[in-house]
């Protein structure tokens, strides 16, 4: 019977989810039935949960999630300030009159306002209320135009500060600046993979993205349209790379890196005379939900794999895992399919806190880089947001198109942008030194197996 609860239990969590309740609360109900279980039949120690004490004071005490809220908080003030419609008007002077011109602002914009926000359904919704209206007056065909958005709202996940690479930075125990480092380039790739699709589409059938006409005033000094799109882009840009730059360079710590944001963003909402007070109360509510929101499904996902563990899951885990074909490579490819697929179903945070602390010893144990795991992991969790039927992106998208516009259009447009995404995923296997800046000779993200086997650790150490 040992062998079988720590199965049934996982399978009881998917069923839990699946039945749509709330997942922080079917993390705590289902480790708590089965704790019982366990104790009652004699195969789980009850005094193992002492520990649960000290997971709850490393959670508030951690410093990466102690800039959650920070990060929130400035996103949501910038998008209170409007500084995303300022910088698509002021790009859209530059590029709109161009083939395929709004859909390349749209991606820059995206770009720019996913390194402010952090967080993907901010930078949707702003997105679909600003870009996707004009694109769709401007004839742009809407599987194009709507694909474009959510593609672009996505970077979120990757684009330095993004809270899903804090997340993964705690659940897979690694240096927050080295992965906002590695981040950098694979994020430059998929900002040209998307403009690149763009050309290619606008190229083959110009009718699917025409330039955008004009508008009444427009025709001044060629140098004015540099200079709004320097200034409505480079104020909040400065915000996001001093906040960068004080991390990478140890000035300051995660958290204070985000009070310096949030500091800076509110003097600049000060400035514009654009941040009133019914706009700051809307963004700290906004922040209070959402980072409460998380820490329970933090705490729940912690109690449900220390009772895992308690009944000996990880030791079935390991052993399903471990026993992959091809090694550290096998592991590698499988974890991903497994990401990928889990994402039709549960969003990021639970696949984050569910499943990655399960397969992390065993990555250790094959001597896996973990910077480039997660990374890796961050861009494949991107996909997450816009494949069927759960993409949250879609979803959020959908609250703000026309009604005209139907999901299956929105599904179909972002399915070009999901390959490119997955071919980003394809490259870093293939090409680990993009995220690991050494040469090709010394980056060697995964090992052999046999090589580098450490002995499993202790239980207690791993919780």
């Amino acid at each position: 019977m040992s062998d079988l609860l720590a199965p049934a239990m996982f399978g009881g969590l998917v069923l839990a989810v699946l039945s749509g309740f709330p997942v922080a609360f079917a993390l705590a109900a289902v480790a708590a039935t089965f704790g019982l279980i366990g104790a009652a039949a004699g195969h789980f120690d009850v005094t193992f949960l002492q520990i649960m004490i000290l997971r709850m004071d490393s959670v508030f005490a951690n410093d990466n999630l102690l800039a959650v809220p920070m990060l929130i908080l400035m996103g949501m003030l910038m998008e209170r300030t409007g500084i995303a419609e300022d910088m698509f008007v002021a790009l859209n002077r530059l590029f709109g009159r161009l083939p395929g011109g709004l859909a390349y602002t749209t991606v820059l914009v995206g770009a720019v306002l996913s390194a402010i926000t952090g967080f993907v359904s901010a930078s949707v919704v702003a997105l679909g209320l600003i870009a996707l209206p004009v694109m769709l007056r401007a004839g742009y065909d809407p599987r194009l135009a709507s694909g474009v958005v959510t593609a672009s709202a996505t970077l979120a996940q990757v684009i330095p500060p993004s809270l899903v690479l804090i997340v993964l930075a705690e659940q897979l125990e690694v240096s927050l600046a080295d992965i906002y480092r590695g981040a950098l380039l694979p994020s430059a790739i998929l900002v040209g993979g998307y403009m690149a699709y763009v050309f290619l589409a606008v190229r083959g059938r110009p009718e699917r993205a025409p330039p955008a006409a004009p508008a009444s005033g427009e025709e001044g000094p060629a140098v004015r349209p540099w200079l709004d799109a320097s200034v409505a882009a480079g104020v909040p840009l400065v915000i996001v790379l001093t906040v960068l730059a004080a991390i990478y360079l140890g000035v300051a710590a995660p958290t204070e890196g985000g009070a310096v944001g949030v500091t800076a963003t509110l003097l600049f909402g000060l400035a514009r005379r654009r941040l009133t007070l019914t706009g700051l109360r809307q963004a700290m509510e906004v922040t209070a939900n959402l980072t409460s929101g998380l820490i329970f499904l933090l705490l729940g996902a912690s109690f449900f794999i220390l009772v895992f563990r308690g009944l000996d899951g990880q030791a079935w885990v390991d052993g399903l895992l471990s026993s992959l074909p091809a090694g550290a490579l096998g592991f590698v490819v499988a974890l991903n399919l497994l990401v990928f697929f889990l994402a039709f179903f549960i969003e990021f945070f639970e696949i984050a806190f569910i499943v990655l602390p399960l397969v992390v010893p065993v990555a250790r144990q094959l001597g896996i880089d973990m910077i480039w795991l997660t990374v890796l992991l961050a861009i494949n969790l991107q996909t997450s947001f816009m494949h069927p039927p759960l993409g949250l992106a879609i979803l959020n998208l959908r609250t703000v198109a026309p009604k005209a516009l139907n999901t299956i259009t929105l599904y179909r447009g972002a399915l070009p942008f999901l390959a490119i995404q997955a071919l980003v995923v394809a490259l870093l296997v293939a090409a680990p030194a993009i995220v690991l800046k050494r040469t090709p000779a010394m980056a060697d993200p995964v090992r052999s197996f046999e090589s580098q086997l450490p002995p499993p650790p202790l239980l207690i150490e791993e919780l």
